[in-house]
């Protein structure tokens, strides 16, 4: 009896490894409940209303960098308590994984559980995993009846679907709303100034002062050349001819003609006054910039309007069906036998360490 006593204290260790292999064995072969799984494996898609940019930023980028965000914010709703919610109200999610009949293990074990406990049984029942090489979503859905699990798989792809579109279309409808009214206002900007340049040219007489002033100073230049011809000519007859003969008279009246015009023209083109027409220019090209300024603005705003309205069209989501939810035929999970075997070497591994500090330690007592 004592050598009986010894030996049980001595293998302690084994014993019980060997009898939580056993039991752990007959659970996965007698006792766990048969779980149906759903595949499905999807892609989003976007409408392409327009030819995309070609730039070199694209080219080393590439395009698919934006679709594989929006397939992890997917896989991101996918997995919130959000679907969660949708899943309890439409598929009965709390009351079919509770009350199945299914091993304590394995089921919910509370048919009211808190949200935090049935969100992390959520997670472990539900795979969403994103193939980054592929572009591809994977969905596995575990369930104790076949049907449900394909339900359950069919309800998070419709929903994702609608979230997606959802949230797209939300954020470009307000930006149309927002460059809508921008243009409205623009618009409005345009025609006053518009408005304001009109009633300047009628006030003032002048369709374009600018082009009335250089066509003055056209004229003023070719009074001055006409002047400087003119001195030049007299010049030359006060050599053999007196101050008061006919030609001389009559060249120098040319000439006083010619400054009487040169300084007429002058005035018109700057006074202190004020209202000569190189100021009426200045103000007219003032007047110019801001009606261009306004049309260049109003014309951009329409061309961002139906960019954005565009692009609102092309914010649509489409989930694409590579692998339908499947409706489970037979049972795959539990993998019992690999589940068996794995607890098995993972208990030996560990017995056996253990076993090798516990020789150590009687070494050193000896």
């Amino acid at each position: 009896m004592k050598k009986r006593s010894s030996f049980a204290s001595r293998y302690l260790h084994w014993l019980v490894c060997f009898a939580a292999i056993t039991g752990v064995t007959l659970y996965w072969m007698l006792w766990a409940s048969d779980r149906y799984v759903s595949h499905a494996n999807v892609v989003l898609e976007s409408p392409q209303i327009a030819a995309p940019n070609l730039s070199f930023s694209s080219l080393l980028t590439g395009s698919a960098s934006g679709n594989l965000s929006d397939m992890l914010l997917l896989r991101d709703y996918m997995r919130s308590v959000d679907m969660l919610q949708l899943l309890v109200e439409q598929a009965d999610f709390r009351d079919h994984y509770a009350q199945s009949g299914a091993d304590p293990m394995s089921a919910l074990r509370d048919a009211n559980a808190p949200i935090e406990t049935l969100h992390e049984y959520y997670l472990s029942r539900v795979s969403i995993e994103l193939d980054d090489y592929a572009g591809v979503l994977r969905l596995d859905v575990e369930a104790f009846d076949p049907e449900k699990a394909y339900q359950i798989a069919q309800l998070m792809l419709d929903e994702g679907e609608r979230h997606m579109n959802q949230m797209g279309q939300r954020l470009a409808e307000e930006q149309v709303r927002f460059l809508e009214k921008q243009v409205a206002i623009l618009e409005q900007r345009f025609q006053d100034t518009r408005d304001v340049l009109l009633d300047y040219q009628n006030a003032n007489g002048l369709v374009s002062p600018v082009g009335t002033v250089e066509s003055l100073s056209s004229v003023v230049a070719s009074l001055e050349g006409q002047v400087a011809v003119a001195k030049a000519r007299k010049s030359a007859l006060a050599s053999f001819q007196s101050g008061r003969s006919p030609e001389m008279v009559r060249i120098n009246a040319e000439i006083n003609a010619l400054n009487s015009q040169i300084q007429q023209e002058s005035e018109r083109l700057a006074r202190q006054s004020g209202d000569a027409l190189n100021a009426v220019s200045s103000e007219y090209q003032t007047l110019m910039l801001r009606a261009d300024f306004a049309q260049q603005s109003y014309s951009g705003a329409l061309a961002a309007l139906e960019n954005t309205r565009i692009e609102a069209a092309r914010k649509l989501k489409q989930v694409s069906i590579l692998q339908a939810p499947t409706r489970p035929e037979y049972p795959e999970q539990p993998e019992r036998l690999y589940n068996s075997v794995v607890f098995a070497v993972i208990a030996l591994f560990v017995t056996l360490i253990l076993n090798m500090l516990i020789l150590i330690v009687k070494d050193h007592r000896d």
